[in-house]
């Protein structure tokens, strides 16, 4: 019987630095010559009849915290907040005035940043103005993150008056020293309040994210925040690994790096809290979430349709994704655009009256095919290299020379093979973006600036 290969020779062999999958291709292969022009084009072409999804991005924040790495920024009054929902209006006109028809929305995500931030008055004109453009299907999902910290019983009210049926809580951690560390003091009994109005609004889906790998956290600590978390029986939980990249991001240069667990020490973090989530009866959805067995992502990942996009995993099935507002990303039959990350950049060409699309990138068959691979490994843990190539009609044999490695990681007791079938086993789940990167034929090392953009496998 082979030995089980200690966990520190694992993550020095496979934790490299490799994309989260979001997308393929990724954001690192994103490109300016993908233009507002080519994006224009795209969408007239798109088949009217097609669910769509919206994405709307609010980039601001009460405050900032030390670990986030999203486009966002402080906003120290409401000016600069009501100019964006303005402009975020004018943009959703000039998008729904490109496209062949008035089209079917079925999901609607806000996204930040703090999208509550808003206000109860511009949250409900930026909602009238997707209602005047769009076709609402009447069981649409409407989500949004929000912060505990700020969320108010107004604003509550008009969530719940707009049709929102599932919410994103911002946790992390409910250790106060963590919290501090991080610069974001949220007592468990703000959470616990937060939760109760919500579901007393009828806002009853209800999702929390928390964090492994910050300062000052270990996996009891960690397990201690999965198993106060599990008193909300919340629907979803998703548990997302810190990247720590502070040359990107400047907010994270105040955290000390000395505070930081090492590889060993975030696996075992990870590996805690899932515990916790797997004896309580939740499903173990791909890379990092968990779920109630009769949760739509259960079903979804038992039926075998389980999709990742821009939000992460998710049962939406809409061939189409509208991204609105500074550094949302559309992703298209044709191709993927993102918006201007900056907020300045991004008005300029709206109040111009152009889409403001600052980068992306066309897709190819190649790129579908290795798409498709990838997003069954992320989903299901699992692919039938056979199948998928088949159903392309390319054969398997063009990528024959990932078998070496995949047999490597068999060796090592993270994957099993079956012919042209790959499983990831319960010891390769941490290292599954790494399994996933074997078919991404854009990662290599002359991409030395990219790969500084990944967060490590583990």
């Amino acid at each position: 019987m082979q030995a089980t290969v200690p966990w520190t020779d694992l993550i020095a062999r496979w934790d490299g630095r490799v994309p989260r999958y979001t997308s393929y291709p990724t954001a690192v292969s994103f490109h300016p010559g993908i233009d507002a022009d080519t994006v224009g084009s795209w969408l007239a072409r798109l088949d009217p009849g097609a669910p769509v999804s919206l994405y709307l991005h609010v980039p601001f924040c009460k405050r900032m915290c030390w670990y986030c790495g999203c486009n966002t920024m402080v906003a120290n009054t409401m000016a600069p907040v009501e100019a964006y929902a303005r402009d975020l209006i004018a943009e959703a006109e000039l998008l729904a005035a490109r496209l062949p028809a008035r089209m079917r929305v079925t999901r609607i995500h806000w996204g930040g940043g703090t999208p509550s931030i808003l206000g109860p008055t511009h949250w409900g004109r930026v909602d009238a103005a997707i209602r005047r453009l769009f076709d609402l299907a009447p069981d649409a999902e409407i989500a949004v993150e929000l912060d505990p910290r700020t969320l108010t019983r107004p604003m509550i009210a008009a969530l719940a008056a707009s049709g929102v049926t599932r919410t994103s809580l911002g946790v992390q951690d409910f250790n106060p020293e963590v919290q501090k560390s991080v610069n974001r003091v949220q007592p468990l009994a703000m959470v616990a309040d937060a939760i109760a109005r919500l579901r007393g609004a009828r806002i009853e889906a209800i999702n929390l994210d928390l964090m492994y790998g910050l300062p000052h956290q270990d996996e009891f600590s960690v397990a201690l925040t999965a198993r106060e978390a599990l008193k909300f029986a919340p629907d979803r939980v998703a548990l997302f690994g810190y990247a720590h990249v502070p040359w990107m991001k400047r907010n994270m240069r105040m955290i000390d790096d000395a505070t930081l667990p090492d590889a060993a020490a975030r696996l075992a973090q990870f590996h805690a809290a899932s515990r916790v989530f797997d004896t309580a009866g939740y499903a173990a959805i791909g890379l990092d979430h968990f779920a109630k067995p009769d949760d739509p992502l259960s079903r979804a990942q038992e039926a075998g349709t389980l999709r990742r996009n821009f939000q992460g995993y998710t049962d939406d099935a809409a061939p189409v994704l509208l991204g609105l507002g500074a550094s949302a990303i559309t992703a298209l039959p044709d191709g993927y655009a993102q918006n201007e990350a900056g907020i300045p950049a991004w008005r300029n060409a709206v109040t111009a009256g152009r889409l403001a699309i600052a980068r992306g990138t066309a897709l190819d068959d190649e790129d579908r095919l290795r798409a498709a691979l990838i997003e069954r490994v992320m989903c299901d843990l699992a692919v039938d290299v056979g199948a998928v190539c088949r159903a392309w009609k390319v054969p398997a044999s063009r990528f024959a020379g990932i078998l070496p490695q995949v047999d490597a990681m068999a060796a090592d007791g993270l994957v099993v093979r079956e012919g042209w079938r790959i499983a990831v086993l319960p010891r390769g789940r941490a290292f599954l973006r790494t399994v996933a990167a074997l078919f991404d034929h854009r990662l290599d090392s002359r991409q030395d600036s990219g790969a500084r953009r990944h967060a490590r496998a583990v």
